[in-house]
């Protein structure tokens, strides 16, 4: 595609690569367009994005964006250079068509209009903003709720007399995610219509030279290559807790009240998790799960209760073992709390079976990750994805720390700037408690 532009007293013509111009252009005709931009190396991300960031200063007087990435180092070194090569390339002169002051990191343009440039880290730092439109760099790396604070902003009211066609755009580029995060959650798994994910690989850039490509080929072993270079989504178990889980592990499941009923417990009070299955020999099918925040043991019983007022066959409790606190014969326990409450609600088959201690959490990853995929690619292990909502965000993104077995809590700097976050690590060891009892893995 020629984009032919007429910008400080002279016509300039890119030449767009075509999934360049589908970024650019919207295919819909909902006021809001959000669209991210996955390509491998030399694919023309942030080049493609900071020519629509000037394409909407130039259309749009008076209109305002943002521009920002995780860490505003990234912002300065990669796509504000950016910027400026494309308003040097259209003949823009500084100090007479925009104006750059690097000390409030904004770049002015004689038509009124302007790009702020600002890091994404702390939402809270740009929640006063009201914009037209807001671009991304490394999008991947930033969290969900700086990107929902950002859509948040977009509500700019002023219009030019010419903005006929004016839409709200939100746009990123990035390389694939190191793990199933916000993209592949908004844009593969829930996509809308005006949810849009361009998927570019490096191939497509044809003003490569081919020895750029092949030379590629040859030192990237096949899922970087197919990561880096396709900007393909990859295997992202690598650095994840659980290994193998794909859609076969996910099922559509009914739960029987006339089949027994494991109740799986953590006991963490914000958010207390707790997961239901049913199970056989082989299998263990996790049709449910309770996840409140800022909570009690007798709340969540109740909820049970709730949900499954009549079951008809037994009760059987699993989990943290420090729920018991054996040392005591106390009431107040948390398994004393289910217990009486089970009982006071008539039910009397209800079990126990609990570990004397936890086992080390690598031993129930183990035995967590030979049940979602054995070596014989048998999977014994279910999820209904349609109650099981923070069950399958922890199979998603629970990590190792990098180059390390130890697991990666979220700090609470990281749970203050991404809520979801702490969610990470209850909900996973509920139902690992559960398969270790029952499948311990055998040294």
């Amino acid at each position: 595609m020629n984009l032919k532009m007429k910008a400080g007293g002279k016509v300039v013509r890119y030449k767009l690569l075509d999934k360049q111009k589908e970024f650019i252009e919207i295919p819909h005709s909902n006021q809001l367009d959000v669209a991210i931009y996955q390509g491998g190396y030399g694919s023309g991300k942030t080049w493609c994005g900071s020519l629509l960031g000037i394409l909407l200063a130039k259309k749009y007087p008076g209109s305002r964006g943002l521009v920002g990435a995780k860490e505003y180092e990234l912002v300065r070194k990669t796509t504000l250079v950016s910027y400026l090569e494309h308003l040097d390339a259209l003949g823009y002169q500084p100090d007479k068509d925009y104006i750059y002051n690097k000390i409030d990191k904004v770049i002015k343009f004689s038509n009124g209009s302007e790009i702020l440039f600002s890091a994404l880290e702390d939402p809270e730092k740009f929640k006063s903003l009201n914009l037209h439109w807001a671009e991304i760099e490394e999008a991947s790396q930033i969290s969900d709720s700086s990107f929902k604070q950002l859509l948040g902003r977009l509500r700019n009211t002023y219009r030019g007399k010419n903005w006929v066609d004016f839409r709200y755009r939100l746009f990123g580029h990035t390389n694939p995610q190191s793990d199933k995060g916000w993209i592949w959650h908004r844009f593969v798994e829930h996509s809308k219509e005006n949810y849009r994910l361009i998927i570019a690989p490096t191939t497509n850039n044809i003003y490569l030279p081919s020895h750029f490509i092949e030379s590629m080929k040859e030192s990237f072993d096949e899922e970087y290559y197919k990561i880096n270079v396709l900007g393909e989504f990859g295997d992202y178990s690598s650095g994840l807790v659980v290994k193998g889980f794909s859609e076969e592990n996910k099922l559509k499941l009914k739960y029987n009240p006339n089949l027994p009923l494991h109740l799986t417990c953590d006991f963490n009070v914000d958010p207390m998790c707790w997961a239901l299955a049913h199970k056989d020999e082989e299998n263990v099918y996790f049709f449910d799960e309770i996840v409140i925040e800022k909570t009690t043991t007798q709340q969540c019983i109740d909820e049970f209760l709730r949900r499954y007022p009549d079951h008809k066959s037994s009760i059987i409790i699993n989990g943290d073992a420090s729920g018991d606190n054996r040392s005591t014969q106390s009431e107040y326990t948390n398994y004393a709390i289910i217990k009486n409450a089970l009982k006071n609600h008539g039910y009397e088959d209800v079990k126990f079976k609990l570990r004397d201690y936890n086992p080390p959490i690598l031993s129930r990853i183990s035995a967590f990750n030979a049940r979602v995929k054995n070596s014989n690619n048998e999977r014994h292990l279910f999820v209904d994805p349609r109650r099981c909502k923070w069950i399958l965000y922890n199979i998603y993104n629970l990590s190792f720390k990098e180059g390390t077995s130890i697991v990666d809590v979220p700090t609470h700097t990281q749970i203050k700037n991404n809520r979801e976050s702490k969610f990470l690590e209850h909900p996973f060891d509920a139902i690992s408690y559960l398969v270790e009892y029952y499948w311990k893995l055998r040294g």
